[in-house]
């Protein structure tokens, strides 16, 4: 008999051979679609009449609902459950019409309250209050929110580690409640669910700026982050000790709610990658991210049945003995084409111990701009590399983007249907 998504995943992440490869698709924020593209391709599958519009379910990067429909189309096997709100601070709630640059149609929330600039740009405001400074912006004809910096003046004798931790605090009852009914609302499923509970990212640049948050307080400057991992490292650290304390405790709440329902958990999206090699040394990793790396994973493999993922993009070759002993069991985006990172050296050296969740196909290069042909090319080599043996979860490298070619879009997912 076929496994079930759920079995399928599983066994690919105790590195089993599963009865064909599983894939996944907008079951987190880093293994989305921009929602244009998410458009195109119901279009073309013949699951929307034109002009129906596609839910925006995480507006930062404006990815699309992958909803059930489109699942069963392309034999998704995970899905994934998250907290109520999303990288602006609203809920996914009382949805209206609106319309991206390119003209094409979606639903945003209601909360989704913008406001344009004389140049074109949009802007987005923490919560959907126009009253607040806004904390993101789209650029004329872009297709996605870029962060605006809200740093107030740092005088550093008054530097207070709580002012790092504001979004970091014991999850309340309401949340819990909302955890409990996806729970129900999951509870049936055959698929995979990946859970991203938030709280254990530790110093995830995509998050330091709090856009989120109405009036953020602490370092909340890319580059001054960045220095202060070097010229504040004791600030730095204390920040990461305090965060770690909530979110285990947070962690205890949550796994008592969803159990064995959740496969694994995404635990950090903090990037050590460029293209060319990793922006921090081993030392540096080891000083300061590997404690509470271990801390959060060596809980959840001594309580919980859960897998743990690691999001960090560009060359992390150097890094990746690292990630295995802090306890990491999954490995994302696997940017193949970044320096170091060919996909069969890295099957061969680390396929027994950590299990490959993307690397399907660049989103760079090849899916954009390469050819059908190309493109078909490139997923049929990723799976025979990273399908031997299982651990491997089929996913683009990072969120598909907008404006790739629906014809590439096809053969991506075409060709997996077929070498799967």
């Amino acid at each position: 008999m076929p496994m079930t998504s759920r079995e399928r995943v599983q066994a690919a992440l105790n590195h089993q051979e599963p009865d064909r490869v599983p894939l996944d698709l907008g079951a987190t924020a880093v293994t989305g679609m921009h929602v244009s593209s998410v458009y195109l391709l119901r279009q073309a599958l013949g699951l929307d009449a034109p002009g129906t519009p596609v839910k925006v379910v995480e507006p930062y990067q404006m990815l699309g609902e992958i909803a059930p429909d489109l699942q069963e189309a392309l034999g998704v096997d995970v899905v994934g459950i998250g907290g109520p709100r999303n990288m602006f601070g609203f809920r996914n709630e009382g949805w209206k019409e609106w319309r991206l640059f390119d003209g094409t149609p979606v639903l945003v929330p209601g909360a989704f309250n913008t406001a344009p600039e004389a140049n074109g740009d949009i802007l987005m405001y923490p919560e959907g209050d126009t009253s607040l400074q806004p904390c993101g912006r789209m650029p004329k004809d872009g297709f996605y929110f870029d962060t605006i910096i809200r740093q107030e003046p740092i005088d550093d004798s008054k530097l207070d580690v709580e002012d790092n931790l504001q979004e970091f605090t014991l999850i309340s009852e309401a949340d819990l409640d909302w955890y409990r009914a996806e729970t129900q609302r999951l509870a049936g499923t055959d698929k995979a669910v990946i859970g991203s509970f938030g709280g254990t990212a530790f110093g995830d640049i995509a998050l330091v700026p709090g856009q989120w948050l109405r009036h953020p307080r602490g370092i909340r400057d890319v580059a001054e982050w960045y220095a202060s991992t070097l010229c504040r490292r004791d600030y730095v650290y204390e920040v990461f000790e305090c965060q770690c304390d909530i979110a285990l405790a947070n962690l205890e709440k949550i796994h008592e709610i969803v159990g064995g329902l959740v496969t694994g958990i995404f635990a950090t999206g903090t990037d050590f990658g460029t293209q060319h090699g990793s922006f921090i040394s081993r030392e540096a990793y080891r000083d300061l991210y590997l404690p509470f790396h271990k801390r959060v994973n060596d809980w959840m493999h001594q309580n919980t049945p859960w897998k743990s993922f690691i999001h960090s993009c560009g060359s992390v070759r150097a890094l990746i003995d690292d990630f295995i002993e802090a306890g990491f069991d999954i490995l994302n985006p696997v940017q193949c084409s970044a320096c170091a990172m060919d996909p069969q050296e890295l099957k061969d050296q680390y396929g027994d111990r950590l299990g490959f969740w993307g690397g399907g196909v660049d989103t760079q290069q090849t899916l954009p701009f390469g050819a059908p042909d190309a493109v078909a090319a490139q997923v049929r080599e990723r799976v025979r590399i990273f399908g031997r043996g299982g651990g491997f979860v089929f996913n683009t490298i990072h969120n598909v983007q907008a404006r790739v070619p629906l014809e590439n879009l096809l053969a991506l997912y075409n060709t997996f249907a077929e070498c799967r």
